[in-house]
């Protein structure tokens, strides 16, 4: 159960894409909501997908939804239990939120046990409110376990699932990408989140940009134009060295692990991702959503793996610092140092683990154990 926004869809597909792989796979099915990204996420990896009437509140206009949204989600509970019902889950994993409080409640009827997974340090409302109906948490961070209330049900720390990035090699990336093994290379995106800051910035510094790095940037489809049309600007010798794309995919794991330094948000994923690949980072939160990514930011800033930049400070001078990090190469391989320090390329199969315990009837596996799972040090 996760809808909304890409932070709680992409973690939960990764514990289901564990879960498939492992040698008790369990049939999986996807409830999310409406006006979330699920419903074009989802359907695309052949999970069997279902809608309830609720939506995730991204937003706080004094508009109609004001009215509808109670209604929706009073009649979505019902809905919920008759799925829970006519399917007769072992487990449900969940990554929390408005969305998921029909499931739940209905969960917490039937007695069919819940596993949660929260990624920020500080979590929102709505994750303290479904947390309550969780049997089991596991989190990105330590503190979020207190935050949360460890002391009623079992806290684990997991790290944010992501794909697992051990399955991708720098030596076989670059050239996937046409990156020559002797150029350095500059990752910038946003995550799932408007980039239009990143954009402006890149535009701006594009022309020195290229003299000193090769780029990666993501630009989301209302920046790619523009950014195309910058590209054709620059000197013909020089528009290899900058190559704009939509969206990544699948080719995100490879641009990670040939990249050498990264620009981005402060989503748990994109930290999670980072860190997994031993990436030096100059993050920028997401100045809205409560200020949770300024509050993860500041771990990976406290590590010595990240120097963070305010979303207001960003431009194309704070972008051409971020790039000289590349020039040190003493203090590049302390933030790699520190990025790796923190890495859990694990996560999802840590939480798989919880979710299969749980289904199963089975004792929970120890801290301990879970620890050596997430750090993909078990054996």
């Amino acid at each position: 159960m996760g809808g909304g926004t890409g932070g709680h869809i992409y973690p939960a597909l990764a514990v289901a894409r564990s879960l498939a792989a492992g040698p008790d796979a369990p049939s999986l099915r996807w409830v999310g909501g409406h006006r979330g990204l699920e419903a074009q996420v989802i359907p695309e990896t052949g999970i069997p997908f279902g809608r309830l009437m609720v939506r995730s509140l991204r937003s706080v206009e004094l508009d109609f939804h004001v009215v509808l949204d109670p209604i929706r989600l009073s009649l979505s509970v019902p809905q919920a239990m008759a799925m829970l019902l006519l399917r007769r889950p072992g487990a449900i994993f969940t990554t929390g939120g408005y969305v998921a409080l029909p499931v739940l409640m209905a969960a917490s009827v039937l007695r069919i046990p819940v596993v949660m997974w929260d990624g920020n340090v500080v979590p929102g409302r709505s994750v303290r409110v479904t947390a309550r109906l969780a049997g089991c948490l596991a989190v990105a961070f330590e503190s979020t376990c207190r935050a949360l209330g460890r002391q009623r049900r079992p806290c684990y720390l997991t790290g944010t699932p992501i794909r697992d990035p051990r399955q991708v090699k720098r030596k076989d990336a670059r050239p996937a990408l046409g990156i020559p093994a002797k150029d350095r290379l500059l990752l910038i995106f946003g995550g799932s989140q408007t980039v239009r800051r990143f954009n402006s910035a890149v535009a701006e510094a594009l022309p020195r940009l290229v003299e000193r790095t090769r780029i990666i940037h993501v630009t989301g489809d209302a920046g790619y134009d523009e950014a195309v049309a910058g590209r054709e600007a620059l000197p013909p010798e020089l528009r290899d060295m900058y190559r704009p794309e939509k969206y990544l995919g699948a080719e995100m794991d490879l641009a990670l692990a040939a990249a050498d330094i990264v620009v981005g948000r402060a989503g748990s994923s994109t930290l999670a991702e980072v860190a997994a690949f031993g990436l030096p980072m100059v993050v920028v939160p997401y100045p809205h959503a409560g200020g949770h990514q300024r509050r993860n930011a500041e771990e990976m800033v406290r590590s010595g793996a990240a120097r963070l930049v305010e979303d207001a400070d960003f431009d194309a001078e704070a972008l051409l610092e971020a790039v000289a990090i590349l020039d040190d190469r003493k203090a590049h391989a302390a933030m790699a140092a520190a990025a790796r320090s923190l890495a859990r390329p694990g996560a999802a199969e840590a939480v798989a683990e919880l979710v299969l315990a749980a289904a199963q009837r089975r004792p929970l596996p120890d801290s301990a154990h879970i620890e050596a799972v997430s750090r993909g040090v078990a054996g």
